[in-house]
């Protein structure tokens, strides 16, 4: 009898095509697929690290799968297993924890353990996770993920990702349009570029062998592809009509990168460009590698070329150190800047990283007050940028969900459409007047 595996996703978009990816792997070993809710004899949580929650979700997603199914098998791996297997393992329920060299080899540990055993935790030192395996979602969602890097060489005085999944690393650009074929083959209109830190691409592909003993300096002489070679090659491909590009550092934002989006057959303009602060302070304190003034040129170079672009901005607040005076500039740089919407996350502390030693720390409740102001502030952004379209005609990809008759979509420069249910219209790129 087939044995049945369900999976759930926490965290980012490249957490989202791994899980899937994982799926497919099981898939292919014989296990038949469930959704979360169903019961299934091995039930998958891939985790997160970027806030302080994982803890907290991870037990409370176990007991809910230890009332409905108490004889499943119970996997956690991720980030934060990857971090913190010892603290992972001691959850009551918890059969197998896998690190990030061994989340791929899934199938082969399932083999090996039955639910009587003792945690089995199967991880390494970050150093050692240095191998580039491909991922992307399929058959979910008409936007595909394509993770085309992983891992991080900044050293970023609040993230744990680096600890988590190793130095930066990536597909070699032959095989990403290998994959881009195949997602082409699956009736995907549209793919979302994925990675840690993407304009880092070319460092560490799967052709190159580095060693321990080598520096950044040497290692960045190897690299033999960038992101602006992937992204013009992409676009001379047949098959897809969309691309995105999810995340990029603003220091490895271009401008070439930025002109060769202006004038794309197939590039959206869309771009999420991380700031996390609008104070130079506290960007020095966070070991950023830019000043707001760059940024802002960023933001005025797109513009000029391309009036109509969405520009999603990352901001932490309540960063320790972070004076009233810092948090009020970072709102008036952002008010002055013609950005679309806001991601705001509220700091929260990390084990192992320089932030903890930042002082004075910010009070919670000020956290959350900060958190409030800027997600208004996006709101106010976004109800600008949508209004500024009021009346054009752009075109929008359907998606394949139907929400009690409505169906929602993303025009070109990513504003959100809500629209009456037509079968006919999904996964479909219709001309919409906004």
């Amino acid at each position: 009898m087939q044995k049945t595996v369900a999976l759930h996703t926490l965290g980012c978009k490249l957490n989202f095509s791994e899980t899937t990816a994982l799926g497919r792997m099981l898939e292919n070993d014989g296990f038949v697929k469930k959704e979360f809710d169903e019961i299934a004899d091995v039930y998958v949580i891939n985790t997160c690290s970027v806030t302080d929650n994982a803890d907290k979700e991870c037990r409370q997603i176990v007991r809910k799968i230890q009332r409905k199914a108490p004889e499943a098998l119970v996997v956690i791996t991720g980030c934060y297993a990857q971090l913190k297997p010892i603290e992972i393992a001691a959850i009551p329920g918890v059969d197998l924890v896998l690190g990030a060299a061994e989340k791929f080899n899934i199938a082969q540990h399932l083999k090996e353990i039955s639910k009587n055993d003792a945690t089995k935790i199967c991880s390494c030192d970050v150093e050692d996770v240095n191998v580039f395996v491909p991922s992307h979602s399929i058959n979910e969602r008409t936007r595909i993920f394509l993770k085309v890097q992983d891992g991080c060489d900044y050293n970023c005085s609040f993230c744990t990702i680096p600890m988590a999944r190793g130095k930066s690393r990536s597909d070699k650009i032959k095989n990403i349009t290998e994959n881009v074929k195949v997602i082409a083959a699956s009736g995907a209109k549209e793919i979302v570029l994925t990675g840690i830190n993407l304009g880092d691409f070319g460092k560490g592909s799967t052709n190159q062998a580095y060693t321990e003993m080598e520096s950044l300096q040497q290692r960045q002489k190897k690299q033999d592809e960038n992101f602006l070679d992937l992204i013009k090659e992409l676009d001379t491909l047949n098959g897809i009509e969309r691309y995105r590009i999810s995340s990029i550092e603003p220091n490895l934002l271009s401008n070439e990168i930025i002109e060769f989006v202006a004038n794309s057959k197939h590039f959206m303009p869309h771009f999420h460009i991380p700031l996390q602060s609008g104070s130079n302070n506290i960007l020095a304190a966070m070991r950023r590698r830019y000043k707001k003034e760059l940024y802002a040129e960023k933001i005025e170079l797109i513009k000029s070329l391309i009036p109509h672009c969405c520009i999603g901005v990352d901001v932490i607040v309540g960063f320790p150190g972070e004076t009233n005076e810092d948090f009020a500039e970072t709102v008036e740089f952002l008010r002055g800047i013609d950005i679309s919407y806001l991601h705001v996350f509220t700091y929260s502390e990390r084990d192992n990283t320089h932030a903890l030693s930042i002082k004075p720390i910010v009070p919670i409740h000020v956290r959350n007050e900060r958190n409030k102001i800027l997600r208004n502030l996006s709101y106010e952004k976004m109800q600008t940028f949508t209004a500024k379209h009021i009346g054009q005609s752009r075109k929008v990809l359907f998606e394949h969900v139907n929400k009690n008759g409505m169906m929602e979509g993303y025009s070109d420069n990513y504003i959100k459409i809500a629209a009456p249910h037509k079968a006919e219209w999904e996964n479909e790129i219709v001309n919409w007047i906004i």
